[in-house]
């Protein structure tokens, strides 16, 4: 009866104060008209957000706020995830603090990788789920010529990670035939893309050449499928040239490259043709900190990407560092305008590694493992089993301490890591900074 109570209790927010423009005509906005609309939302997004969300209005010190321009942002602080990790630990729930009305409002939840902390619990209204992330994704769709007479295959686990969750959303909204892959081995995938005569296919790039690699040893005609398109996320593979162009010599299919976060959003989209990722300016602010790293050349044009959400009401995100590394250019022409990473994502601002679509920290590693203090030492590798990459990690502790760290390792960052005990006094310890990962993957 207390749940009856508490659903009937739910009042639907009034829709958002306004709407996504068209994709292919916002793509040809002049700079200026661009900036405008940016400017416009950003504030009436301030006006809905700021009486409710407690955490924007101690952050900005307003209750009320109004930009003139655009370039009054950068005197806005940053957000970043470490923030707000630190504030969720807090929270009896871990969700994220920056959320801004009551629990009672929001119809999804999505947890992130914790690569850098704690997960966070991500919370979405039904409004910015259907009319935001779905219409956002439309650039994505758009430009790798989804149309309902697609069949779009996810190949993913539906997970509590965003995934490709609001892909599936998205594609409904298209009205693409969605078939999705979750709960099925890599080769019951395979067998069901050729069943449904898939189209699309949506995946992270390790696991497009791990499926590849698969179809090879059992001789399983990838090339003969249907597929067209695979869409990747998840990892920088999209636009990374040699992984790009293996990916579609296996799939024989164009490969559309796309950029995101359970955080902060579908912020990037990619092209058949070319590489490289166009940030999603109808629903983004960008901004680019020029990355400073010891000995790094200043002429190499490296720069953190820093996004401000403009339409996600119940989970805003203003000047969120979101620590991946770019090159950027403004185009004049072409089929889009909005500004441009010739690169995609070149990297993280700190050292970072992907396994299985999940960024992972030496941070984040090192944080379980203290977690257990019998654990005198630890040592991580970094190898390549076929086509993805895997880590493994040597404790000197016990068998009680492997089972254990690897339970809290797969509860904490959703990846079952091999753990392997080794013999006491084997493994190196360090003076000066650590060095307890191995990249053998070379």
């Amino acid at each position: 009866m207390q749940a009856k109570r508490e659903e009937s209790s739910r009042q639907p927010r009034a829709a958002s104060p306004w709407r996504l423009p068209p994709v292919a005509e916002s793509w040809q906005w002049p700079e200026d008209r661009l900036a405008q609309w940016q400017l416009d939302a950003l504030n009436k997004q301030f006006r809905c957000i700021l009486p409710s969300n407690e955490f924007y209005r101690r952050k900005l010190g307003e209750d009320s706020l109004q930009l003139n321009s655009l370039h009054e942002l950068k005197d806005l602080p940053f957000t970043t995830k470490g923030e707000l990790v630190a504030a969720a630990q807090q929270s009896p729930h871990g969700i994220s603090p920056h959320h801004s009305f009551p629990l009672a409002e929001y119809t999804r939840l999505h947890r992130t990788s914790g690569t850098t902390g704690d997960p966070l619990l991500i919370l979405d209204t039904e409004q910015d789920w259907v009319a935001w992330w779905s219409g956002t994704w439309q650039h994505v769709l758009h430009a790798a010529g989804v149309d309902a007479t697609d069949r779009v295959f996810l190949a993913f686990s539906f997970g509590p990670f965003i995934g490709f969750w609001s892909a599936h959303q998205a594609c409904i909204e298209r009205g693409a035939l969605v078939i999705s892959g979750g709960g099925m081995s890599s080769m019951a995938r395979l067998e069901f893309m050729r069943r449904t005569q898939a189209t699309v296919v949506c995946c992270t790039p390790s696991y497009a050449l791990h499926l590849a690699q698969l179809a090879e040893n059992e001789g399983f005609p990838l090339g003969q499928l249907p597929v067209r398109t695979i869409i990747v996320a998840g990892e920088s593979g999209g636009s990374v040239p040699a992984v790009r162009q293996r990916m579609e010599t296996a799939w024989q299919a164009h490969v559309v490259d796309h950029s995101g976060a359970t955080e902060i959003g579908p912020w990037g989209f990619g092209w058949p043709d070319r590489i490289g990722l166009h940030v999603i300016e109808t629903s983004f602010i960008a901004e680019f900190l020029p990355v400073d790293r010891q000995g790094a050349d200043a002429a190499t044009g490296l720069h953190e990407l820093v996004l401000t959400s403009i339409g996600r009401l119940g989970a805003p995100l203003i000047r969120y560092r979101t620590g991946d590394v770019v090159e950027f250019a403004r185009p004049t022409d072409g089929p889009c305008r909005f500004v441009w990473l010739p690169r995609g994502v070149v990297g993280r601002a700190d050292d970072m590694v992907t396994i299985r679509g999940v960024n992972v920290f030496p941070s984040s590693i090192d944080a379980i493992v203290r977690q257990f203090p019998q654990i005198a030492e630890y040592r991580v590798r970094i190898h390549r089993r076929g086509m993805l990459d895997e880590l493994r990690i040597e404790i000197e502790g016990t068998e009680a301490d492997r089972s254990g760290l690897e339970r809290a390792l797969l509860m904490r960052l959703g990846l079952r890591i091999p753990v392997h005990v080794v013999a006491s006094g084997t493994l190196p310890r360090f003076e000066a900074k650590a060095r307890r990962w191995i990249d053998e993957r070379q």
